[in-house]
């Protein structure tokens, strides 16, 4: 009698991170315009929900830090939705009629990578 034949699965992880983080730079075009965090938060699922609907409205994005200083905010968001809330900075045009623009300044699987800017490195 043949051996059973063995069978194999191969797994592949493409990336195994279940989270991204992003630094991000809110600039409107006349200045001058704050928000709070609640008004920041608001402004980033409405931005996905003009773009992609209700249900993408409802990915887990989390507001680490927020500056109302600099409109400067880092973002948690799972890897799964990162190009979706990408897309969705990126095409957002405006602030309760005020022109705005998002920059996205870095995007890393990892928080530390966030935490230096090797373009600003200055070695002695």
């Amino acid at each position: 009698m043949p051996a059973p034949a063995t069978s194999y699965e191969r797994i592949v992880y493409k990336n195994p991170s279940e989270y991204h983080y992003m630094k991000v730079h809110l600039e409107f075009q006349d200045g001058g315009v704050g928000l709070t965090a609640a008004q920041f938060k608001q402004l980033l699922i409405s931005a996905l929900k003009d773009l992609f609907g209700e249900v993408d409205a409802a990915l887990p994005l989390d507001v680490l830090t927020y500056e109302e200083k600099t409109l400067s905010a880092i973002l948690r968001i799972c890897s799964s939705g990162l190009v979706k809330l990408w897309s969705s900075l990126t095409l957002l045009g405006s602030y309760k009629g005020k022109n705005c623009a998002f920059r996205v300044i870095q995007v890393s699987p990892f928080l530390l990578a966030l935490s230096g800017n090797s373009r600003e490195l200055v070695l002695n």
